[in-house]
């Protein structure tokens, strides 16, 4: 089915005539977006993994465990899209020693920086006084995520004032020219418009066709990709699809990435709308019944493991508590374990060791002094799709 989707601007980018891409305001129209049989029962079943996945969350002891690794899963992956190089592992690594005062790499201080953006986005959310969903609130969660050096020149926190380009060298071999700075203001106030208005067409799809028009607009010079990812989860916690952000949704468009890129395409030049929203419940579904059996993996794998500490010979009370503490912690030195558990040295220190006796930890560095511990069979599970 083909629709126009929009209409092109003449501009001229550093010397060069270019045609800019200026989006229709949402929903879909001429014709609308109908959800057929198939398309409805790919949603229905997008909706009952994304339930799956808020009652794995719901029926654990501690939601903070998903919250901590799910999130920060994200932050990655979501990095990763945009090049940077920088693993789940490296993150984790970096904030085990994040209390020396040891500078992150650049890549880390990227996914930091979106973890950064992202938790004050979805805490706005959350408060009976802070932001909506609005241009606002995604312009502070830029600000954020543009900190540091490599963000420094890329107005942090602002909607653009000169032309940007999508792939190619230059604006006139472009892949894609997003509208021109002068057409912002009134696509992303209908944008806007549209997250709080009603509309017949169900949460979950509406947050699949915002997703693609603020990625059409473009509207940052950087972290377009990032701010558009977050804007999902931000989306799903508006409509209550999710109570919690555990879904790593980058997954899915990391493992589909050209596909991903075809289908936006496809929405700017033919106006395929049906085709976006099939391949985006689908991407919801798949990575939701996936968070869905990781959540109850790692529960079963902690509990286990607990067993196992509690059966240890030289278990101490300070052991067991190091061990609740290692979801959160999955990466530690004795040092680390020292400030969690404000305990000396040497009371730190057995701790480790009766965590890496019963097999739970696993020292990393092979060395005899300053050595890192991790929980390797926790960190094995969790990072899938992480790696580079």
């Amino acid at each position: 089915m083909r629709r126009t989707s929009g209409r092109y601007e003449r501009t001229s980018v550093a010397g060069e005539e270019v045609k800019a891409f200026v989006p229709d305001p949402l929903p879909p129209a001429d014709p609308p977006l109908r959800l057929d049989p198939e398309l409805s029962a790919l949603h229905d079943a997008a909706r009952r993994s994304l339930t799956r996945l808020e009652l794995a969350g719901a029926m654990v002891p501690s939601i903070e465990w998903f919250l901590y690794a799910f999130v920060r899963k994200e932050a990655v992956l979501s990095s990763q899209i945009e090049g940077t190089q920088a693993t789940l592992i490296d993150l984790l690594a970096y904030e085990a020693e994040d209390e020396a005062g040891i500078a992150a790499e650049p890549d880390v201080e990227e996914v930091c920086n979106y973890l950064e953006a992202s938790r004050y986005a979805l805490g706005e959310l959350r408060r009976a006084d802070g932001l909506p969903i609005s241009m606002r609130l995604l312009n502070e969660a830029h600000r954020r995520l543009m900190r540091g050096a490599r963000g420094a020149d890329r107005q942090p926190g602002e909607i653009r004032r000169s032309q940007n380009w999508i792939g190619g060298t230059r604006p006139g071999n472009a892949a894609f020219v997003p509208p021109p700075p002068q057409a912002l203001a009134a696509s992303l106030g209908a944008l806007e418009r549209y997250v709080h208005a009603d509309d017949e067409l169900a949460p979950l799809v509406r947050a699949g066709l915002v997703h693609v028009q603020f990625e059409t607009l473009h509207p940052y010079l950087d972290g377009n990709g990032r701010i558009g990812r977050l804007l999902i989860a931000l989306l799903l916690a508006h409509w209550g699809l999710l109570s919690q952000p555990l879904l790593y949704l980058s997954l899915f468009f990391k493992r589909h990435r050209q596909e991903y890129y075809r289908r936006l395409d496809g929405v700017r030049t033919g106006g395929d709308w049906e085709g976006w929203t099939a391949f985006f419940l689908e991407g919801v579904d798949s990575v939701a019944a996936e968070a869905a059996e990781t959540a109850r993996e790692l529960f079963r794998l902690v509990s286990a493991d607990r067993e196992r500490v509690l059966a240890a010979p030289a278990a101490t009370v300070m052991s067991l508590r190091l061990f609740e503490l290692l979801p959160r912690h999955p990466i530690l030195t004795v040092s680390r374990a020292m400030k969690l558990l404000d305990a000396s040295r040497p009371t730190a220190g057995k701790a480790v060791g009766v965590l890496a006796e019963a097999g739970v930890l696993v020292e990393t560095t092979g060395r005899k002094r300053d050595r890192t511990f991790s929980y390797a069979a926790y960190l094995d599970r969790l990072r899938t799709g992480t790696e580079i």
